[in-house]
């Protein structure tokens, strides 16, 4: 089977904030997580072949994510169940504007345990186009699995998606985290970060320049910087394109970024031409339409809950206003 997308990556719980107790104990929700499963699910989501490879733990919180994935039609046949290893636990954190910090309980954990021997060669080989984030390349032995992968599904011809997803909290040092990161940007054809990413990265808070130095330094066809309420920019021929978000009720604004970024690369994948070959209007509508995805992933508690339709996003361009900041 061809598959349009696919990716590997980490899945885990997040435990979102739901309430209070009537004692004042916070509650917390049971969502499907993890930045490469957001992707693959919300591209999915958007009516595309979606397949996912990586690693949970076979019990009550693996099989949870696992039959989360199925149920968005996600193929789940290069997802391994470790009967050694327990599914990696998040519990996010939510402030009064709605965005998300994060404590991770992943030492030993599925996840990162993903070996090579694991990964389904054919999905990798069959992917238009292969994705991968930051969050696997943080432990061994996934971040040698993930980068076999990577490295497969460039010989096979796939367009290579990349978003360093930085988690502080899940590396050794900041200096291990920056060398990791600017060793596995030369794989990469398509390129999201944050605003915060790109400061960290590049010691820089000029976006168009860094978007400018990363094509040109690492080879990417398509770098863009998400600015967070404050919208997305890319650079291309020379031009400077800024979108922005859209004014809705954000919530939780976890996998925001995921879902913009399936948003952005469902547009490339109805292009159907390189992604350093688009037209201004369809780099302006792309943005639009991410923006609106990312928009709407908001309004919602958990990541996956929150995933937009095709219709919803193109609805809300449609009506809901520009947030100008």
């Amino acid at each position: 089977m061809n598959y349009e997308f696919a990716t590997v990556g980490e899945i885990l719980i997040d435990f979102t904030p739901a309430g209070k107790s009537e004692t004042g104990a916070v509650l917390y929700q049971q969502n499907l997580g993890g930045a490469t499963t957001n992707v693959a699910c919300a591209i999915s989501k958007l009516g595309r072949r979606s397949a996912f490879i990586g690693m949970a733990g076979n019990d009550n919180f693996g099989q949870f994510c696992r039959d989360a994935m199925q149920a968005l039609n996600v193929d789940t046949k290069g997802l391994r169940m470790s009967v050694t290893k327990n599914t990696t636990l998040a519990f996010v954190h939510l402030s009064d504007a709605g965005d998300r910090s994060f404590s991770f309980y992943r030492k030993n954990s599925a996840d990162i345990s993903l070996e090579k021997a694991d990964l389904d060669i054919d999905i990798v080989r069959s992917s238009r186009i292969f994705h991968f984030g930051g969050v696997s390349l943080s432990d061994e032995p996934s971040r040698s699995a993930t980068i076999h992968a990577v490295q497969e599904a460039q010989r096979s011809g796939s367009i290579i998606s990349f978003d360093p997803n930085l988690r502080m909290n899940l590396w050794e040092s900041a200096a291990e985290l920056k060398t990791v990161m600017l060793s596995v940007f030369p794989y990469a054809d398509i390129i999201k970060l944050s605003d915060e990413e790109v400061t960290f990265i590049f010691d820089t808070m000029d976006y168009g320049a860094a978007i400018e130095h990363i094509n040109k330094r690492f080879g990417a066809k398509l770098t863009i910087v998400t600015c967070g309420p404050r919208g997305a920019m890319t650079v291309a021929g020379g031009r400077l394109y800024n979108s922005h978000a859209y004014d809705v009720k954000t919530i939780d604004t976890t996998g925001s970024g995921d879902c913009f970024f399936a948003g952005a690369l469902h547009c490339l994948l109805s292009y159907q031409k390189p992604a350093d070959e688009l037209s201004p209007d369809e780099i302006e509508y792309m943005l639009a339409f991410a923006n609106a995805s990312g928009s709407l992933a908001s309004t919602k508690l958990g990541a996956v809950s929150a995933l937009p339709t095709v219709e919803e996003i193109e609805q809300c361009m449609k009506t809901e206003k520009p947030l100008i900041l």
